[in-house]
């Protein structure tokens, strides 16, 4: 699924042109550079490597700075490979936001925020107990019994318990596009996507193969 790589810049709200209030989220998408194509007769399988995002040469190792200058281009932030291209990119390309100047929809996948470790009520909504009568004190938030108790005498996988919380990848499918501004390479979407601001993504086209 062909796509761009994005950072997530905040969110806001617009007026469409019946005067209803749209929440967004702003996404700074692109420019991006192809840094390699890869084919089935030398990789073994067709990708496009590409990459975004600014970064120092003296904070990159040497092997990138070498692949970034084989692509003539600068040291970039984020790399990553995307399948399903139909255009024949070439080394050194640019793409921009205009990449999905004729896409309603889109998917945007992203390391959602870190919570921490959490207890049952905030990481699976437990609702507690609301009553603390007959001597119980302190267990409104337990989790309660884990069952299997004397048979199987184990806890069972995948139970629903306290552990770390968000920080891990999601994708977000069918986001409506409300506006493209190509000039800021800014692309506004409907809704909230994963991620703090500041924070990487991977937008892509869900219609194209």
């Amino acid at each position: 699924m062909p796509g761009l790589i994005g950072k997530k810049v905040g969110m806001t709200s617009i007026f469409d042109e019946n005067g209803n209030n749209i929440p967004c989220t702003v996404l700074q998408v692109g420019p991006c550079v192809i840094t390699q194509v890869k084919t089935k007769e030398t990789d073994g399988y067709a990708a496009i490597q590409m990459a975004f995002g600014e970064k120092k040469e003296k904070n990159t190792p040497k092997a990138m700075v070498g692949h970034f200058k084989k692509a003539k281009t600068t040291p970039k932030q984020k790399v990553i490979e995307l399948k399903g291209f139909i255009r024949d990119w070439k080394v050194g390309d640019v793409i921009t936001v205009d990449y999905f100047k004729n896409d309603p929809w889109l998917d945007v996948s992203a390391i959602s925020k870190g919570k921490g470790f959490q207890g049952v009520v905030k990481r699976h909504h437990f609702g507690g107990i609301g009553d603390t009568s007959h001597g119980q004190h302190d267990r409104e938030r337990a989790p309660g019994s884990l069952g299997g108790s004397s048979y199987p005498s184990r806890v069972f996988k995948g139970l629903r318990m306290a552990g770390h919380m968000g920080d891990k990848k999601i994708k977000v499918i069918n986001l409506r596009v409300v506006k493209i501004i190509p000039e800021n390479n800014l692309l506004l979407l409907k809704g909230s996507v994963p991620g703090s601001k500041g924070s990487y993504v991977v937008v892509q086209c869900p219609d194209r193969i």
